[in-house]
């Protein structure tokens, strides 16, 4: 697949808008057809259904035993902090939730649980998202987050401006976790990927607000027990009025779907394709810039093995 054909790729999966060309593709456009010498470091897949897309990435990475043993104790963080429908992008795609909860049973996982700290009623959230009914139809378990006593506190040695947080249970006490946000705007980072989405997992969110969300947010991801795997789905893209939305009209179906254990690098790649609908510099999402600092990933995509696929 060339250039031309792959732009032409992203440019029809947009049904309600059309992903414009431009240098912010150069993730899925490097000459790179496939990794040199063993897995890919990056998996970026356009034009299918998020579980489709999944599949084939998670694949491409060596299949879901990679990250998960058997007997192990998993958690699937997904982005179910609004009460909103799948059509309007608020929250991770419930396809993709159920796919990867399937896979970590299918590596063996002993138990998996799924849980986000909401900004809307978690009840509506977790029921009108879709996620409540696939995660319980996999065998999943889901928890709530509603609670400060559902939080343990953790020491985060190499914050800069957070040294402190109180994080789910559920992440303390599992064996390995799964980060799978969903990729749109949002009014105080810009961005929500996957490092804003372990905002959804600590309890004290005032503090980010109030102490440099964008160094806050690349001080949480310093943490210890780091996401063995991020899932961004991109299957539709809030582009405007994140991270609520108002209407359809926020809403672009790209289709497309990154995957990686380097979180930092995952979220530039999805944050160059988000260009494609609407402008956003990676310099104004100060977070990957603060994250690579800290030496939580690299945002220097050209270094790693980019695996592209079209489906």
């Amino acid at each position: 697949m060339d250039r031309r054909d792959f732009f032409k790729a992203v440019a029809i999966t947009g049904a309600a808008f059309t992903i414009q060309r431009s240098e912010a593709m150069e993730v899925l456009t490097q000459t790179i057809n496939t990794p040199k010498g063993g897995k890919p470091d990056l998996v970026a897949v356009i034009g299918g259904e998020p579980e489709e897309m999944f599949r084939r990435a998670i694949k491409e990475l060596g299949g879901m035993k990679q990250f998960i043993k058997p007997g192990q104790k998993v958690v699937v963080k997904p982005n179910i902090g609004w009460d909103k429908v799948p059509e309007l992008a608020g929250n991770t795609n419930p396809k993709l939730v159920a796919e990867i909860i399937k896979q970590c049973f299918a590596a063996g996982a002993k138990e998996v649980t799924v849980f986000d700290h909401t900004c809307d009623d978690w009840q509506k959230c977790y029921k009108n998202s879709g996620i409540e009914a696939v995660v319980k139809n996999a065998g999943a378990k889901i928890m709530p987050a509603h609670l400060e006593s559902y939080y343990k506190q953790i020491d985060l040695p190499n914050g800069v401006n957070m040294k402190k947080a109180k994080v789910h249970e559920a992440i303390v006490n599992c064996d390995a976790w799964i980060n799978v946000p969903i990729l749109k705007n949002h009014g105080g980072a810009n961005l929500t990927i996957s490092m804003k989405n372990h905002m959804g997992i600590v309890w004290d969110r005032g503090f980010f607000h109030q102490h440099d969300l964008q160094q806050c947010i690349a001080d949480i991801c310093t943490m210890e027990k780091k996401a063995v795997l991020n899932v961004v789905d991109a299957y539709r893209i809030m582009k405007t009025n994140g991270p609520r939305g108002r209407s359809e009209s926020d809403v672009v179906l790209a289709k497309g779907l990154f995957i990686s254990p380097d979180i930092v690098a995952v979220d530039t790649a999805a944050a160059k394709f988000f260009n494609q609908v609407r402008d956003m510099p990676l310099d104004t999402v100060g977070h990957l810039s603060k994250g690579e600092a800290l030496k939580v990933g690299t945002m220097d995509i050209d270094k790693l093995n980019v695996k592209r696929i079209k489906m």
